[in-house]
């Protein structure tokens, strides 16, 4: 058995996770305090969690963070976490658990737990799209994730779709994230009437009929499809997964998103691209992608 560990902005969720995908137990610590301090308790918390369930020793560790960099084990610059600059959680977590550690970001962790458990399951060559707070992606040729010469290839949410659109959390303006992502759908209603929303509210608008909160999501799907078009230029894959918060929308993002996509593909891949909805429980689909990571271990 092995430990998936996803990091958040504030929080840290863990599990001990059996090869066939089981979670057999699970724990979580706020993300915070001084850099020691959290690698101390989270690896004390999954120390225990591993000794209280029979084991001595789990065979491998997980980590999908923030920025994190598969070639290098450090997590490099991450916006939204205390630490900041290049920080060697890999290193610090195998130091204190004695079992060898890896990392990666949480939407390439997404794609591995995906093709091992998930709705990628039996498919080489997909790409994943993760619709949170922001956007995230996993590109998977070969059945291989691909990190780039850096470990950091895959950031589909920075792509820009709109020049001199709005300013991203990244600094630069017009990125898909800015738009498609939970954020994006929330200053679209801002945009549109004034008011402080949450995607969720807007879902729940739109459901109730409110012609505005349907149009949003008609427009987040329709920029979202034209986007996935231009990856599938590059990739050629059988199939794109779709995850994250905002994927809960269903039908009300995804119809127009396979409706533009569709006219926006060249030819030869009309009809041949899957749009597949994550097949993971929610609660539990970062824990299993960083599982999925230890397992490659």
């Amino acid at each position: 058995m092995v430990i998936g560990i996803d990091m958040g902005g504030t929080s840290t969720k863990y599990g001990l996770v059996r090869d066939d995908g089981s979670v057999v137990a699970r724990g979580s610590i706020p993300t915070g305090g001084t850099l020691d301090e959290y690698v101390d308790l989270l690896c004390r918390s999954v120390s225990g969690l591993v000794l209280s369930n029979g084991l001595k020793q789990t065979d491998a560790v997980g980590m999908g963070c923030p920025n994190g960099n598969y070639h290098t084990g450090c997590i490099e610059h991450a916006v939204n976490l205390p630490w900041k600059g290049v920080v060697p959680i890999a290193r610090m977590v195998s130091e204190r658990i004695g079992a060898p550690c890896a990392i990666t970001n949480d939407a390439n962790a997404a794609a591995l737990g995906e093709m091992r458990y998930g709705a990628a399951r039996g498919i080489s060559d997909f790409i994943m799209v993760t619709l949170g707070t922001g956007v995230g992606g996993g590109i998977v040729t070969g059945g291989r994730l691909l990190y780039g010469h850096d470990g950091f290839a895959g950031e589909l949410g920075h792509v820009i779709v709109e020049r001199n659109g709005r300013l991203c959390g990244c600094g630069r303006r017009g990125c898909l994230e800015a738009y498609c992502s939970a954020t994006g759908v929330s200053r679209s209603a801002r945009e549109r009437t004034g008011r402080e929303m949450t995607s969720k509210q807007v879902f729940q608008a739109a459901v109730n009929g409110e012609k505005w909160a349907q149009e949003i999501f008609s427009q987040t799907g329709a920029l979202l499809g034209r986007t996935l078009a231009d990856f599938v230029a590059v990739t050629s894959p059988e199939a794109i997964v779709i995850a994250g918060g905002l994927s809960r929308a269903g039908e009300l993002l995804l119809q127009p998103v396979r409706k533009a996509m569709d006219e926006s593909l060249l030819p030869m891949w009309k009809g041949k691209i899957r749009i597949l909805s994550s097949a993971l429980p929610s609660d539990d689909a970062a824990v299993l992608g960083a599982a999925s990571l230890a397992l490659e271990i």
